[in-house]
């Protein structure tokens, strides 16, 4: 019986890292907290909830039998049901095929429900990188690429910072224990950078917090593990967005 990851040289990377290069993280979105901060499960249910409250209201005050305020408010209430348990399908499938990693040299994000895609961030192409603090200890942590490096946004969708359209941002979504991964994070583009020079973007938000980013002015291009910097379909293929 073949398992989930059979296809792929070493989990979550669609070819083996080169050697002297180790795995410092990996995990993955939470399917409640990416329904409720991308697929917006939550405004969706009041919605739904507000017309049926309606319907039942309207029925009420125009005096209409229980038979006729039920059958304005029963298919409302299943297309609500039927919306939400679409949305929440799309947050787990996509949970459940989404791989983040982070490595001495680089972020991997293995992505993609119906194609499966790898795409490789070395730090040599990392100008900052942001966290943005969501309840329960989740997070994203996003990260600017250096121009003019451009990964499309729908390549990574929804796996990119929100309202970054211009310049789309890579990102870490609705990781659980998100602080530690963006120390992590950190640590490791401090230590690519070599003397440990640094240029923060601005925070996320009011609850974002600023990461440091590699700065050894290398271009974009091949990384120095070889690897080639973008998007490609795992476990292997051509290189798009080079």
């Amino acid at each position: 019986m073949s398992g989930e990851y059979d296809f792929e040289p070493q989990k979550g990377l669609p070819e083996r890292l080169p050697a002297g290069e180790t795995v410092l993280w990996q995990g993955a979105p939470s399917t409640w907290r990416l329904a409720c901060e991308v697929f917006h499960v939550r405004l969706v249910a009041v919605w739904f909830a507000g017309l049926v409250s309606w319907s039942v209201g309207h029925g009420l005050v125009t005096g209409a039998g229980a038979s006729a305020i039920a059958a304005a408010a029963v298919p409302t209430a299943i297309a609500g049901v039927v919306a939400l348990g679409l949305l929440m399908g799309l947050a787990w499938l996509n949970a459940r095929t989404t791989i983040y990693t982070i490595t001495e040299r680089r972020v991997v994000l293995r992505v993609g429900i119906a194609i499966t895609k790898a795409i490789n961030i070395p730090f040599t192409i990392v100008e900052g990188a942001s966290l943005d603090r969501l309840p329960g200890g989740h997070g994203n942590v996003a990260l600017s690429i250096r121009p003019p490096t451009r990964v499309p946004l729908l390549h990574m969708w929804p796996h990119a910072r929100p309202l970054r359209l211009r310049q789309p941002e890579p990102a870490l979504r609705c990781i659980p224990d998100a602080v530690r991964v963006a120390g992590l994070l950190a640590e490791a583009l401090v230590r690519a950078s070599g003397e440990g020079r640094v240029q923060p973007v601005a925070a996320a938000g009011p609850d974002g917090a600023d990461l440091p980013a590699a700065a050894d002015g290398r271009g974009a291009g091949a990384d120095r593990g070889g690897w080639p910097t973008g998007v490609s379909p795992a476990p292997q293929g051509l290189l798009v967005g080079r």
